[in-house]
């Protein structure tokens, strides 16, 4: 028997009337109660058959959901717990359960700042205290890299909820570059995570070309109900294909880059690739390695270059061979006494 919603109500819903001793529970009574419990929660108008409330009990009997419920029949009509103790919502969690819990609690606490979990907060409290209470090992398998200081974290929700319900913001955004902040009407189709922080793509009102704005650089939200939505049909996959971070250029950015990578860094290259048009052209004597990409040649891209160091030598195109030979020798006009 599947363990779907529908039998999970009837589970809880038995374990309830079984705990509760102060009344002589018949199997018709319980089928009674379960196809109540059923139509309050789920408005189902139906009566639950004998048949279905004798199979949850008898799985509620056995140790297939281990619940190994101690249901007992007296004078061969009123069914009741033998141990009045006993309920199904207060099962120690086994070492398998628990491990998954953890881990799983571990995974969604990265996700706090979206309305979309904020249903679960009972649940996941109950969890975390269950896990507490059960559990001595106090360091995570799976650790997940966060920065909760990170500015603007607070207006994620808002921004989820308005592109999930295609609404137009107003929003006061300062870049680093302006003096001041300025108000703009914008469209938001995606919220897009980069190097562990969060960024909004959309469109200024009456302005065709995208714009990306890094979260922490928004001071204020609110809602334009007076103008409707326009996504353009937005593709994040196509709008990506080209880039590595969430600086888009124009094509004539695409660069078909070909760099040299040493013995050392070349299998970290090779297993976790820079971008998906990244291919292995030549392995040169000694364990270094030639790869090809086809990529926009901007900011993000020339930062993780400049991040291996001597690791990687730039050997197409020219001028960002150039760029990269400009910065390193600027770097090491900072060391120089």
């Amino acid at each position: 028997m599947a363990t779907n919603k529908n039998a999970l109500i009837r589970y809880k819903t038995l374990d309830r009337c079984l705990q509760n001793r102060s009344r002589k529970w018949t199997l018709n009574d319980l089928i009674d109660a379960c196809s109540e419990a059923l139509y309050e929660y789920e408005g189902k108008d139906t009566l639950v058959s004998k048949r279905t409330v004798q199979l949850d009990i008898q799985m509620m009997r056995s140790d297939k959901l281990g619940y190994n419920a101690p249901i007992i029949v007296q004078g061969r009509k009123y069914y009741t717990y033998e141990d009045e103790n006993y309920s199904i919502t207060q099962l120690p969690i086994d070492k398998i359960d628990m491990d998954i819990l953890e881990e799983s609690m571990e995974m969604l606490s990265q996700f706090k700042d979206f309305s979309l979990f904020s249903e679960m907060k009972g649940v996941i409290q109950k969890l975390e205290d269950k896990i507490y209470r059960e559990s001595k090992r106090k360091s995570p398998i799976i650790h997940m890299d966060k920065n909760e200081d990170l500015r603007g974290l607070h207006h994620l929700d808002t921004l989820y909820q308005a592109i999930l319900k295609q609404l137009v913001l107003k929003v006061e955004y300062q870049s680093f570059k302006a003096r001041q902040s300025q108000v703009v009407t914008f469209h938001p189709y995606i919220l897009k995570e980069f190097n562990n922080r969060w960024f909004l793509v959309g469109r200024i009102d009456g302005n065709e070309k995208l714009l990306t704005m890094a979260i922490d650089r928004i001071i204020a939200i609110d809602y334009d109900l007076s103008i409707d939505y326009d996504n353009q049909e937005f593709d994040a996959d196509e709008h990506y294909k080209n880039t590595y971070g969430v600086t888009v250029l124009n094509d004539e950015s695409i660069f078909d880059i070909v760099m040299k990578v040493d013995r050392y860094n070349a299998p970290y290259i090779e297993t976790k690739p820079i971008h998906s048009s990244q291919q292995v052209v030549e392995r040169l004597k000694g364990g270094s390695v030639i790869f090809s990409l086809r990529l926009h040649n901007n900011y993000e891209l020339q930062r993780l270059i400049l991040g291996f160091g001597a690791g990687i030598e730039i050997l197409e195109p020219k001028r960002l061979r150039r760029m990269m030979k400009k910065s390193f020798a600027k770097a090491l006009e900072n060391y120089t006494e």
